[in-house]
Formats: C-alpha cells, sequence, structure tokens
C-alpha cells in the first residue's frame, strides 16, 4: 500500500516531534516510539495499492500547489481498532481542492483497489498522528502536551512544504511534487 502523504515545515515538524516527546515522557503512548527512519510527521491525503510512473507524474503536477498554508487546532480522538490522539488540521480551501484533485487522480488510476474510503473527500478528517495503540488513553488536561508557540485551542500556523508517497511494503519512501521550501 502507498500512500500520498503531505510535510510540514520544519518549525511545524520540530513542534509535532516536541509533543510526541512530552507525551513519552510521560509515559503515554507516542509516534516517538516508532523509531524507524520514514516515521515524521505527516498529513495523510489518499491511498493506493501501486502508483505507476504516469500517476506518479501527475501527482508531482498536482502538488505543485505546494507550499500550502497549514493550520492546526485542537486535539482529536479516534477509536477503533487502535485508538489514537491527534492533533487537528484545519483545511482551507486550497488543501480541500488538493486533496479533492489527488483523490480523483487516484481513482483514475486502475492501480487504486483498495484506497481507504476513510480518506475520501467528505469523510476525511486531516490530522496529525501524536500517539495510538490498542486501549490506549491520554488522560488530560491536553494542553499540556502542546507547544508553547500554540495558541489558545492549540492553534499553530506553518506550511505544508513538501510532499511524498510511503510504502508500508519496503517501508521507503519517495519525494512527490516540488522540491521543498
Amino acid at each position: 500500500m502507498h500512500s500520498i502523504e503531505l510535510l510540514p515545515d520544519e518549525a511545524t515538524d520540530r513542534a509535532v516531534r516536541g509533543v510526541w516527546r512530552a507525551l513519552a515522557a510521560e509515559g503515554l503512548p507516542s509516534q516517538a516510539a516508532h523509531r524507524h527512519s520514514t516515521n515524521r510527521p505527516h498529513l495523510t491525503l489518499a491511498t493506493a495499492d501501486d502508483l505507476p510512473a504516469a500517476t506518479r507524474a501527475a501527482l508531482d503536477r498536482a502538488l505543485a500547489a505546494l507550499p500550502l498554508a497549514l493550520r492546526l487546532g485542537g486535539l482529536l480522538r479516534f477509536s477503533g481498532r487502535s485508538n489514537v490522539l491527534a492533533w487537528e488540521v484545519r483545511p482551507d480551501d486550497a488543501l480541500l481542492e488538493l486533496h479533492r484533485d489527488v483523490w480523483r487522480l487516484l481513482r483514475r488510476t486502475p492501480a487504486v483497489d483498495r484506497a481507504n474510503p476513510l480518506l475520501a473527500p467528505g469523510r476525511w478528517v486531516p490530522h496529525l498522528t501524536l500517539g495510538r495503540g490498542r486501549d490506549a488513553l491520554w488522560p488530560g488536561p491536553e494542553d499540556r502536551w502542546l507547544p508553547r508557540g500554540a495558541g489558545e485551542r492549540g492553534d499553530w500556523s506553518g506550511r505544508w512544504t513538501g510532499a511524498r508517497s510511503y510504502d508500508s511494503a519496503a517501508r521507503t519512501t519517495a519525494r512527490l511534487g516540488p522540491e521543498p521550501h
């Protein structure tokens, strides 16, 4: 499975990793525990079983819209097979348009047999994962984990500066779109 991911600017990357470290310091589930070299803060736009060369080229063209504004809000919690703590991404019109463009592009590609329906436009809940685990709990107050630069409700502003694909079978990444700014 391949995921299409946006990457934040360096300041936002550091802020998210700071939250990872704060959670880990309290002994709570955190992405900091994932030591693989590909682990970094990212926003997943879509998934595909395969990314043929023509699809990658089309994604590069769509992702030429980068950099885009990045806005984070409060913390979110998802439950399911694993519980997830995440930092909410507050999408603007440009991010929503890029997401729709990437989704449509992948849906026209025969290799996208198992696209994740939770990432579809209208269902997508954009977020940056902070921690996950079976039966994981993160007792509040939540604001103690957010960086000092975050606003009253966890507000944070930055830029989406790069994009990549992540191949979950090979555990490798490849740059997509323009060179990061």
